[in-house]
């Protein structure tokens, strides 16, 4: 009996995750087509028709692209604040009202054996979340899509035995970029996106001396490479005396394809 977690997809091009325990199955976003999702799922074992949940973090379309289709199809109920809710309701297509549901940011609910905490995230967006998953004695933190850190963030997101921590971009590859000005302002800007010194600088906050692992996640594809967010990552932990490998594990998902199937 064990809880599973794997990125099926994390990059700017679009988003899904799925986190499962032996009685419970949910993803965390769906910006892709649903038709990739499935298949995806289909990859590492995982019947769609036995979802319970989708979580939703904002309303952007490289999460929610293929959300209302998952919930039509597998009469999915989906999870999301009052405020997202009405930001992303005319992009979702008709949703069965059962399977409308809404919490409070900042307050735990249950899904079966699942504990779920949202908590508010410094994005862009009508009311960005991020979320921890609790199982037995197991903790999955998800941190993407967020300008900065603080110290509420850091209290919530430490003790995690699995964190999947954005990386977005690079910053001298940004600033050379073909971006337009008000788009990299945009993203490097407090309701923006993590940069990958930003992701390592974090970390050295997170780690708390027992082993964890973290998934660098959310990547650019223009303004990032996996080399160069571990580079800067593992440089910026090493340097600070934390022994990659030992106290930690650092690894990555991919914008086209899932990440390897985690037992955290």
């Amino acid at each position: 009996m064990e809880l599973r977690f794997c990125a099926l997809y994390s990059g700017s091009s679009g988003n899904a995750l799925y986190i499962g325990t032996p009685r419970t199955h949910v993803l965390i976003d769906a910006g892709l087509p649903g038709s990739r999702i499935q298949a995806s799922l289909d990859r590492i074992g995982v019947d769609p028709q036995e979802l319970d949940a989708l979580l939703i973090t904002h309303e952007h379309s490289d999460h929610i692209r293929g959300a209302g289709v998952l919930s039509r199809r597998f009469d999915l109920p989906v999870y999301a604040t009052e405020q997202t809710w009405s930001a992303m309701d005319r992009s979702l297509g008709k949703i069965a009202p059962k399977n409308r549901r809404v919490f409070a940011k900042n307050m735990d609910f249950y899904i079966k054996d699942l504990n779920i905490q949202p908590y508010s995230l410094p994005h862009d967006a009508a009311d960005p979340v991020g979320y921890c998953l609790y199982w037995q004695n197991k903790k999955i933190a998800v941190a993407t899509d967020l300008g900065h850190t603080n110290a509420q963030i850091i209290k919530t997101l430490r003790d995690a035995d699995l964190l999947v921590l954005e990386s977005n971009h690079d910053e001298e590859m940004l600033d050379r970029g073909p971006y337009p000005y008000y788009l990299k302002k945009r993203i490097k800007g407090n309701k923006g996106h993590l940069s990958n010194a930003a992701a390592g600088n974090a970390l050295l906050q997170l780690l708390t001396g027992r082993f964890q692992q973290v998934l660098l996640g959310h990547l650019s594809a223009e303004n990032n490479t996996p080399v160069v967010a571990l580079k800067t990552v593992n440089a910026i932990l090493k340097s600070n005396g934390i022994e990659v490998g030992h106290e930690v594990r650092v690894g990555m998902t991919w914008r086209d394809r899932e990440s390897d199937v985690v037992n955290p």
